[in-house]
């Protein structure tokens, strides 16, 4: 195996794992938040805002993963 066959696995093996995480994140956060919006209608407003909060913050961890795979691939 030569060094860009690695390279390239090690990015997929690095991106592949790296989304995984937030991906569950998402949504566990979505299914809760629809929850609590069927439990409590009133409150949708709160809700949707810190929603969108939590999907921008496990997102920005499949972005590191995404950054990292690169910086693995293009070294």
């Amino acid at each position: 195996m030569d060094i860009e066959s690695a390279k390239i696995i090690g990015m997929a093996l690095v991106v592949g794992l790296g989304v995984i995480g937030p991906a569950l994140g998402i949504g566990f956060i979505v299914a809760a938040a629809l929850n609590a919006m069927g439990r409590n209608p009133e409150a949708s407003g709160k809700l949707i805002t810190n929603m969108f909060i939590g999907i921008a913050f496990a997102e920005a961890l499949a972005i590191f993963a995404l950054v990292v795979g690169f910086i693995i691939k293009y070294t």
